[in-house]
């Protein structure tokens, strides 16, 4: 007779696909930002009937504090946030990527509830029963996603152990999603800063010519209304000549950004001012159209304005560590580049002639100049005015991430 092969079971998840699909729609949510995150991680403690569940995205280094999101029963319940986190001890530290395991998987039920990991991290907050999963990403390298059940709870099995699985290529999606975005939001605010720092207006349109974003050297221009204003959210001239050309471009702009390989061109524009003052230089670029469909309120033109008369934002620690001045040569330089004679700069910083002189013959020989013509060129061409501080970028960077201890709402 030929020997029978044992072939298991194959195990399948106790959900409906209602609860299902509600379970990896709110998942793929997540990967938009981090209160979505805290919801889906919220909709899993629910379904697995869970006291809580830790997405733990950064181990920690030398200090036992990890960075992690946790939702469940207290203090800092869905919030990215720094917790202890004892990888030392953790008996599952080295388990496969991508492979659903229990506590039971690690070891037997009398060493789990004697060993020093759940002594002195689990006892205390009630976890008793453990899966979890290393997920693999592209980038982030491996998150940790932990399930925990309270002593009152049963043991996971293998039905809990299947959805788990099922779930795994949905939470690595969505991370990382949250990764991409996260990424690029840095680098936009680290670009509008440099470009506030540079002190370029920067105003950005949808396709109807609404205002859609400004940084604050655009708000502080545009309240001026010294050539450039804002009437009704849309972008005028004061002048009509000018007004006719500005949206002359404006139109153009908005044609070629719905133009797929459309040729990168920037159109300039030079609006007067009212004031007597220098006119304003504007430049007008096309954002090429991302998505698919006709969405309102997208993005479509940017429009960059230099005001040569305003004022740099140099900034005074950069100034000296960059060229080795003292503070008083810094001020007078500074001044200097921003237009003022040596004269004016001598009277605005209260000082005597023959003093600024003296510096300005100091600040020579540190620069290698001899003009005070190519000493303002190297202060504008230096990174000096990357350096800058006082502004405030486009959107609020994100604060860094508190560390509470774990504690339980009472």
């Amino acid at each position: 007779m030929r020997s029978m092969s044992l072939v298991a079971p194959v195990v399948q998840p106790q959900i409906s696909m209602f609860d299902y699909d509600r379970l990896v729609r709110a998942i793929h949510e997540g990967g938009l930002e981090n209160q979505a995150l805290s919801v889906a991680l919220e909709a899993l403690r629910v379904q697995f009937d869970a006291n809580y569940v830790t997405l733990i995205l950064r181990i920690p280094g030398v200090e036992d504090i990890g960075l992690m999101m946790v939702v469940g029963n207290f203090e800092a319940h869905g919030q990215v946030t720094y917790l202890t986190y004892r990888h030392s001890i953790t008996p599952f530290a080295r388990q496969p990527v991508d492979t659903v395991f229990t506590e039971q998987d690690v070891m037997t039920d009398e060493q789990w509830v004697s060993c020093s990991y759940f002594l002195d991290c689990c006892r205390s907050y009630d976890v008793r029963h453990i899966m979890g999963v290393n997920v693999s990403t592209v980038d982030e390298g491996v998150l940790r996603l932990r399930i925990t059940r309270s002593s009152e709870g049963a043991s996971f099995d293998s039905a809990d152990r299947a959805l788990c699985a099922l779930l795994i290529p949905h939470l690595r999606q969505s991370l990382h999603v949250h990764n991409l975005l996260g990424r690029s939001e840095s680098l936009g605010e680290l670009y509008a800063q440099a470009i506030n720092r540079l002190s370029l207006a920067s105003i950005v349109l949808d396709e109807s010519g609404f205002v859609l974003q400004l940084n604050d050297v655009a708000r502080s221009l545009l309240d001026q209304a010294d050539g450039l204003k804002l009437v009704g959210g849309r972008l005028e001239a004061t002048y009509p000549s000018d007004n006719r050309e500005l949206h002359k471009l404006l139109h153009g702009a908005f044609d070629q950004a719905h133009q797929q390989g459309a040729r990168d061109s920037r159109e300039v524009l030079s609006i007067s001012r009212p004031s007597g003052e220098v006119n304003l230089g504007v430049v007008v670029e096309a954002i090429p159209a991302q998505g698919w469909g006709e969405g309102k309120g997208q993005p479509r033109v940017v429009v960059y304005v230099r005001d040569a008369v305003g004022k740099s934002q140099a900034n005074n620690g950069v100034a000296k560590q960059l060229f080795n001045f003292t503070p008083a040569e810094t001020a007078l330089a500074l001044e200097l580049a921003n237009g003022l004679s040596l004269e004016e700069a001598a009277e605005e910083l209260g000082i005597m002639r023959n003093t600024a002189r003296a510096h300005l013959r100091a600040i020579f020989s540190k620069t290698g100049v001899r003009r005070q013509a190519e000493l303002v060129r190297v202060m504008l061409n230096s990174v000096v005015s990357l350096g800058a501080n006082g502004m405030t970028p486009l959107q609020r960077p994100a604060e860094a991430a508190p560390r509470p201890e774990l504690k339980r709402v009472r």
